[in-house]
């Protein structure tokens, strides 16, 4: 079993690095490289301090909790839904990880920044909890879906990507309200329609193991 284990966790962890390099792909493709700005591109292209920048920087961040805690049930889901559900999702947000990333680095951007999380958003600030960003789950809540065994890993997954969701669309929400860069806001808008296709399917999949 721990054999077996390992094969499966080596081969989400495979497909995620896949996943990641076709972000990265993708996001060169649908970014223009550098190349010397007119005044109508260089106005166009987000600064370091604007909603394109931080809502970049601080979804990569919330995705990559994302990522860790859907492989987790990918490799240890007793239910082959949701094991599904969670290789669905961390592939898919790792991928969108790159695209965000890309983004920055044709922006001319660095990828991290000194900046609070959240300070792009009007009410930022009032939806961090306990350092957190909305949703994200805190240290002790993942070393207890790590620690998990058998049906208590789907349970305290379904549990904590439903919040993690609901936090990431408010984020997302705040980054259409504020952006007017149609890439970013095209972005935005699938991660938003799919993360709430995914909420019923969590919502299912509680009532299904409760």
């Amino acid at each position: 079993m721990p054999a077996r284990r390992w094969l499966i966790s080596g081969g989400i962890a495979f497909a995620i690095v896949i996943s990641l390099m076709i972000g990265y792909a993708v996001g060169r493709a649908v970014t223009p490289g550098a190349q010397p700005a007119t005044a109508a591109s260089a106005q166009a292209t987000p600064g370091d301090t604007s909603p394109e920048a931080g809502f970049a920087r601080d979804m990569s961040t919330h995705h990559a909790q994302a990522v860790e805690m859907s492989m987790i049930a990918a490799a240890r889901a007793t239910d082959p839904e949701v094991r599904q559900l969670g290789y669905d999702i961390a592939l898919t947000q790792e991928n969108q990880i790159g695209i965000m990333q890309t983004w920055l680095t044709h922006w001319n951007l660095n990828v991290t920044s000194d900046q609070a999380p959240m300070t792009w958003m009007p009410d930022g600030a009032a939806s961090m909890k306990n350092g957190l960003m909305p949703g994200m789950a805190s240290q002790e809540q993942m070393q207890q879906l790590r620690d998990a065994h058998g049906k208590q890993v789907d349970i305290l997954y379904l549990q904590l990507i439903l919040t993690h969701h609901l936090g990431g669309i408010h984020m997302v929400d705040g980054l259409l309200a504020a952006s007017q860069n149609a890439e970013v806001k095209a972005l935005a808008g699938n991660m938003k329609a799919g993360q709430q296709n995914e909420l019923t399917v969590i919502q299912n999949l509680q009532k299904k193991i409760a």
